[in-house]
């Protein structure tokens, strides 16, 4: 047994030690100086001494170490982003658009989840901060961004995700205040004069702003809010959030034709505990989500939803870190604000009198 053990953890030499520049230069029969031209300045080097070159870089596998480079140039050629929840497919479809437009400029991508937890958010800024980054893009847990400004007055470039700070910070984000509204006076048009909203933490500024919308849906249309409005805030913005939040609502609030939900993923589990209580959607309870991620036009009952255009936020946001890291927060400030778009599926239909 102790020979296995023995075997098993030693790593053969060659494999363990990662090959060097000076390896290269070795094998090719070429001094250092012309491996590192044909890496950076290929057009110096002749063309056979650099066929040689990339056969001996080809043959020991060799990756030039990028930290290293960023500590003799100052500069890393990476961004990252904390969002608050990488499970989330709002935030997956917004990751790719960070990631495609970094990708022009031959920038990569660090994604970090706070987990909608501002301890969560500092640890991560500080990680990224010490490995060099180009800048951050922040979807903040919640309104106090004294933490960025600290991130800033340290150089470090930050644009603010899916969120606005009201013009002292670069942003990209949705009129969340209209989505709300477009979500509920779809429904209040169907008839529907007691709904439900299940939101998430109102710290959340996208929480607090489709609230907003909401509410001024049901005041446009002369309800009473404590008439017609039964809200349920959950903690956990995901399927399992929304099925407790449908509890709540069916055991305590009656009368409720309708359910408004702060995300698409909450709508999912909103459906679910529905269908488990055996109540048809939309005959027994109209449901919309909000961010129409791909799923929603695909479930059993296709899904009702505000729709986002996360790929242009991510794009657009990847833009504005880009031009903030180069002038280094020397230009005017730029608050990009998309607008949401209701898009009517089966799960939302007319008031059926019980």
């Amino acid at each position: 047994m102790a020979a296995i053990v023995e075997s098993v953890g030693r790593t053969p030499h060659s494999a363990a030690r990662r090959r060097g520049i000076r390896d290269v230069a070795e094998l090719a029969g070429v001094s250092v100086g012309t491996v590192s031209n044909v890496l950076n300045k290929p057009a110096l080097v002749a063309e056979e001494t650099r066929r040689k070159v990339e056969d001996a870089i080809a043959t020991l596998g060799f990756v030039r170490n990028g930290s290293a480079r960023q500590l003799r140039a100052g500069t890393s050629r990476a961004v990252g982003a904390i969002v608050l929840d990488i499970a989330n497919p709002f935030f997956t479809d917004v990751a790719r658009g960070i990631e495609d437009r970094l990708a022009e400029d031959d920038h990569i991508l660090i994604l970090a989840s706070s987990d909608e937890s501002n301890e969560r958010e500092l640890r991560y800024l500080r990680l990224l901060e010490e490995q060099g980054v180009q800048g951050v893009l922040v979807s903040p847990a919640e309104e106090d961004l004294t933490w960025l400004d600290q991130a800033r007055a340290r150089g470090t470039a930050v644009v603010l995700l899916d969120h606005s700070d009201g013009g002292t910070m670069c942003s990209v984000g949705v009129d969340d205040v209209r989505g709300g509204e477009l979500a509920a006076a779809h429904l209040i048009s169907l008839g529907h004069r007691r709904i439900a909203f299940v939101n998430g933490p109102t710290k959340i500024r996208q929480c607090a702003d489709r609230r907003k919308g909401v509410r001024k849906a049901l005041k446009a249309a002369g309800l009473t809010l404590s008439g017609s409005l039964v809200e349920v805030t959950v903690s956990a913005l995901n399927a399992d959030g929304g099925e407790r939040a449908l509890t709540q609502v069916l055991d305590q609030a009656d009368g409720v034709t309708a359910i408004v939900c702060v995300n698409d993923l909450t709508a999912l589990g909103v459906l679910r505990g529905l269908r488990k209580r055996g109540l048809g959607v939309p005959d027994d309870m109209a449901v919309v989500g909000y961010d129409d991620v791909e799923f929603a036009a695909v479930l059993t009952t296709p899904l009702t939803s505000i729709r986002q255009p996360r790929y242009q936020i991510g794009r657009a946001a990847a833009d504005l870190l880009l031009a903030e890291a180069v002038t280094r927060g020397q230009h005017k400030h730029e608050q990009v604000l998309f607008q949401p778009e209701l898009v009517i599926r089966e799960s939302s239909g007319p008031h059926r009198p019980r």
